[in-house]
């Protein structure tokens, strides 16, 4: 019998897969266990510790404190915050992830190098 239920072959191109899988420009296993803050699309900003990450950039934040917006314009924050405790965050809606105590300058990933 050849082939019954079309499951021959189907670990080879599993492996197919995995090979083209890009990897993400975006390390964040620097960032584990450090206090980051993160903006999401629609203005909310909160900031946590950084417990864990996929690929699609869901995080896990704990300690999460949410800076609460001004009613008049939903892209003001206020000085009032709310505790949220532990999250998960959404990947699709993470605008922008920064380290709570600054940033660090790296090289464009995106910028084509030019020899000559």
């Amino acid at each position: 019998m050849a082939n019954v239920g079309g499951g021959g072959g189907g670990a080879g191109k599993m492996a197919d897969k995995e090979k083209k899988k890009k990897e993400s420009i975006l390390d964040l296993s620097k960032y584990i266990d450090k206090t980051i803050r993160v903006k999401f699309q629609g203005g909310r900003e909160a900031s946590g510790v950084l417990k864990g990450f996929d690929p699609l950039l869901n995080l896990v934040l704990d300690g999460t404190i949410e800076y609460m917006r001004d009613p008049d314009d939903q892209y003001k924050l206020t000085e009032d915050t709310r505790q949220l405790g532990l999250v998960v965050c959404r990947g699709t809606s993470v605008v922008l992830i920064c380290p709570q105590d600054g940033m660090e300058a790296i090289p464009n990933p995106f910028i084509q190098q030019q020899d000559g």
